[in-house]
């Protein structure tokens, strides 16, 4: 059954607040939870336990954030949450180029709405300043292991790059059925694990921006830098996929095709 354009539109609006405010709002209020010996909240002095869930439970949170999503209204839009993905999908074949703009719309909205919720949970807390702690993106002084532009760049690239792959690979029509969002949902949680010291982690533009302007502290500046780096990411990706392994273009089988006729 084919949706209609705006179901789609707020199938991905609604997929982008989730992954923002779960993925997100597990960085802002639970990886660094600090209690004292009669469980109230303290900054961190001598005695005090640490109860946060740390880089693993951010990255794991994100993973969740896509799987449930996946599973509640990818039938709908496809499941993106992501302009690098909606990019990936246009370039692979699998939507058309003139759904792209309505699909980045949607996701970047759908960020903005969950940044400004977070916020504002943020601000109910009376000593919590967000400038700086509202999970931006970053790098050189702005990046949580102080990585530089460079790596950024070379991190960003390649790890949208392989989310595409997974992404197509794990949706193509001759993949397993019903295993996709688990793949989806378990590789962003390992690209998480690597990256997060690096830079905080985008591959995804709409997440980036969502939080951005919220945060300051530099990360409205360098806000492009994710918006290029996984955008090349997601291009690249989308024809790695299609060419190497697309149904229509798979190399290696052309290559068995030619073999075997030049054998006869």
């Amino acid at each position: 059954m084919e949706h209609s354009t705006p179901a789609k539109w707020l199938a991905e609006a609604f997929g982008t607040f989730w992954l923002v405010f779960g993925g997100c709002g597990t960085a802002i209020f639970a990886a660094n939870f600090m209690v004292n010996g009669k469980g109230s909240r303290v900054d961190g002095p001598l005695g005090a336990t640490q109860l946060g869930v740390g880089f693993l439970g951010v990255a794991l949170a994100f993973g969740l954030t896509v799987v449930t999503m996946a599973y509640a209204v990818g039938h709908i839009s496809g499941g993106h949450f992501n302009p690098a993905v909606t990019l990936g999908a246009a370039v692979g074949g699998r939507i058309a180029w003139k759904e792209l703009p309505g699909y980045w719309v949607s996701q970047v909205v759908g960020g903005l709405l969950a940044g400004t919720a977070l916020y504002f949970l943020s601000k109910d807390r009376t000593d919590f300043d967000a400038t700086g702690h509202e999970a931006a993106n970053g790098y050189g002084a702005h990046s949580p292991g102080g990585y530089g532009l460079g790596a950024v760049l070379v991190a960003e690239i390649i790890l949208t790059a392989f989310f595409i792959i997974v992404i197509l690979g794990a949706t193509d029509e001759r993949a397993p059925k019903g295993m996709g969002p688990l793949a989806i949902g378990l590789a962003l949680t390992l690209i998480h694990l690597i990256s997060i010291p690096i830079s905080n982690t985008s591959v995804n533009p709409a997440r980036s921006t969502a939080v951005a302007f919220f945060n300051g502290d530099g990360a409205p500046g360098q806000l492009w830098a994710f918006w290029v780096f996984p955008l090349i990411g997601g291009a690249l990706g989308g024809l790695i996929y299609t060419y190497f392994w697309g149904k229509d273009s798979n190399i290696f089988a052309k290559a068995v095709e030619l073999a075997e006729e030049r054998a006869h």
